[in-house]
């Protein structure tokens, strides 16, 4: 078995993501991403990064994006940088628990880009317990989810902040919510 049969047949990996070691499984799956609730041992009503293989992925979610935030998103994706946008479809409520809304992020590696593009958007947390230290290591992940993961990808030791977040508003302007690596200004 591989990264892409597992996840698109329901199943759930450590990998490394862009930024840091991600537990990662279909975002387009209500049962992966309440395993990974479970796993994770998330607060329920957190709602989770997702990773788009392109902007175009962001309608399978109901985004419909303004020029100005389609400008925004073509001059800054792929880089570390995780973008909230508005999304107030019910179908996605597994997903957006009830803040309607989501953050999605392109990441800039091309082996992750193109696992994206194979088996679609990913929710993708770091992978740890809620509130506990970000795995560093494939071991420290493994320590945190021993068996209850059948597949985990080695990508050496990953020390990185995390994605900057912010908010982005239909004209294009933004809220700076988290910064990370990715510096806008």
């Amino acid at each position: 078995m591989d990264a892409v049969s597992i996840l698109k047949n329901g199943g759930v990996v450590v990998m490394p993501t862009d930024t840091i070691y991600g537990i990662v499984g279909s975002a387009l799956n209500l049962e992966v991403v309440e395993k990974i609730y479970k796993l994770r041992k998330r607060i329920l009503d957190k709602p989770m990064i997702i990773l788009v293989g392109s902007i175009k992925d962001l309608g399978k979610f109901g985004i419909k994006l303004t020029q100005q935030q389609m400008d925004f998103l073509q001059n800054h994706w792929p880089n570390p940088l995780s973008v909230v946008l508005p999304i107030n479809d019910e179908k996605f409520k597994y997903l957006h628990r009830g803040k309607n809304s989501l953050a999605f992020r392109m990441p800039k590696d091309e082996k992750l880009l193109d696992l994206l593009k194979q088996v679609g958007s990913l929710v993708a947390p770091s992978a740890n317990f809620e509130g506990e230290k970000p795995s560093e290591t494939i071991d420290e992940a493994k320590r945190y989810f021993r068996d209850n993961v059948t597949f985990y990808i080695d990508g050496g030791i990953i020390k990185q902040k995390p994605s900057t977040l912010i908010e982005l508003a239909k004209d294009g302007s933004f809220k700076l919510l988290r910064q990370g690596d990715y510096k806008l200004v």
